[in-house]
């Protein structure tokens, strides 16, 4: 293994490619042709375990990248590329397994959000700026599990009963709130995305006016005066 390789796949980035990994796991475990197919739960339990474990990834990646100081470029392009496949898989396979829960609009507009943040990241890169993550955006995330977790789980149950029937979790209910709750955020964090983007892209565009019009100022300040029409014979 040569050493380039082997700084590049250091644990972060092979936390990473485990996310991406899970992905098709998680269409496997959801599939008809499921390893955990049984009558108690068994293929629900499996893939939200699944979802949960790679969703800790997310954050444990990052995490570990800064703090080790092994950022990578390879890192950079692998993370978001992992969440992008991560929520669009989980909401795709979402449609065909619960559409009572996640009907096919709402997973287009879910899948396009994060196509658009994407776009706007990649253009405000070539720019020479970011856009960080607001605490909308961090709370879509949160939200994002919550959603397909229960949508996941709705599939098989309307209500856990807890304790004896003591404690009722209605977990059809809390899947539809957190999926048209992602909804609405998922739409407020896309604008929130394009609000600071164009106010960013603004900046830079004035930026760069303000640089030209110095440039000019300054080659028209070194240009050698020119002769008067009267001193030509």
């Amino acid at each position: 293994m040569s050493p380039g390789f082997a700084s590049t796949m250091n644990l972060p980035n092979s936390i990473t490619m485990s996310r991406i990994a899970s992905v098709p796991l998680l269409i496997w475990f959801l599939s008809p042709h499921s390893p955990f197919k049984g009558n108690n739960g068994e293929q629900e339990l499996a893939a939200s375990a699944l979802f949960i474990v790679a969703s800790i990834t997310d954050g444990l990646d990052g995490y570990l990248a800064r703090k080790r100081q092994q950022i990578t470029t390879i890192g950079m392009l692998l993370d978001p590329l992992a969440d992008k496949l991560m929520v669009t898989a989980a909401y795709i396979i979402l449609v065909a397994y619960n559409p009572r829960i996640v009907p096919a609009w709402i997973a287009v507009l879910i899948i396009g959000r994060e196509f658009l943040v994407s776009g706007l990241r990649s253009i405000a890169a070539s720019e020479g700026f970011t856009i960080d993550a607001s605490e909308i955006g961090k709370l879509k995330t949160v939200i994002q599990i919550v959603s397909v977790v229960a949508a996941i789980l709705a599939h098989r149950w309307d209500y856990w009963l807890w304790f004896g029937g003591h404690f009722v979790v209605a977990v059809h209910l809390i899947a539809v709130t957190a999926i048209y709750w992602m909804t609405a955020v998922s739409i407020i964090s896309a604008v929130d995305y394009f609000v600071g983007f164009w106010k960013k892209i603004d900046h830079a565009s004035e930026r760069a006016r303000t640089r030209r019009t110095s440039v000019l100022s300054r080659k028209a300040k070194a240009a050698p005066p020119a002769e008067h029409p009267s001193r030509i014979l």
